[in-house]
């Protein structure tokens, strides 16, 4: 890298929440960070659509002059949004259209590194092959009409297990491409996202049934430390996992699932 450019890191979803938390972390370390989001970022993106998806990622990579050192997807919805077809939308298709649409830029970076922000829920909702056939396809119409008539918890979930799948179906092609991916499933966060699903009558239950080992929710720095850890390139060889930054939940309820 050129002494005269800093390090530049994208993040998606950088308005709130986990990826305003991401942001925040990297502006203080010194990088350059364009965010991306339908308001209050560098790029106004909307991943909902294949449209806006396109755009989005040329923004990025004209705004960061074709060049990326670390990219964090972090846009999602959750299981409390409807028509539920949006959770697929922009949590499953959104985030590997930016991870495939700027794996060049990455290329072009300095010891590039991708993280993808999934959800210990994938490993705890029961799944529902046929949604999770229809993402392992990349067949968004198929998952859409699917999606529509399930509920949202079911949805997100699938959508968060989809996308830590799609890490690990990555690793040799970003591998080759000199750029490491890896992605984090934080449990409950105090954000607005959650927020959300505590004021549902049906989700809200659920969420302060989960148990959590520790005893707490997560504050957002804690998951952004997380990712900062994936991206640093000290850890240069840490790719294709999944981190659970959930505070031992997925520990407690699958002891054996290592």
């Amino acid at each position: 890298m050129s002494p005269r450019r800093k390090r530049t890191v994208v993040v998606t979803g950088s308005a709130s929440g986990i990826g305003a938390a991401v942001r925040d972390r990297f502006a203080r370390s010194g990088a350059r960070v364009v965010g991306v989001d339908l308001a209050g970022a560098e790029v106004h993106g909307d991943l909902s659509t294949a449209a806006g998806r396109q755009a989005a990622v040329a923004a990025v990579i004209d705004a960061c002059d074709g060049c990326a050192d670390g990219l964090v997807a972090c846009a999602g919805l959750g299981p409390h949004v409807r028509p539920t077809p949006a959770i697929v939308a922009v949590n499953y298709f959104g985030a590997l259209a930016v991870l495939d649409g700027l794996l060049p830029a990455l290329e072009a970076g300095d010891a590039a590194a991708a993280a993808v922000v999934a959800s210990n829920s994938a490993g705890i909702t029961p799944p529902n092959p046929g949604l999770l056939d229809a993402l392992a396809a990349e067949d968004e119409q198929t998952a859409t009409s699917l999606a529509g008539a399930l509920d949202g918890a079911t949805v997100y979930g699938m959508s968060k297990l989809a996308l830590a799948r799609s890490i690990r179906r990555r690793v040799r092609a970003f591998g080759q491409a000199g750029v490491r991916l890896n992605a984090v499933a934080p449990g409950p966060v105090d954000t607005p996202l959650l927020a959300a699903s505590l004021e549902d009558p049906t989700l809200g239950p659920l969420v302060d049934a989960l148990p959590v080992p520790l005893g707490r929710r997560a504050a957002p720095e804690e998951i952004a430390g997380a990712i900062a850890f994936l991206l640093d390139p000290a850890n240069g060889y840490v790719h294709g996992s999944v981190l659970f930054v959930d505070g031992g939940t997925d520990a407690l309820l699958r002891p054996d699932a290592v």
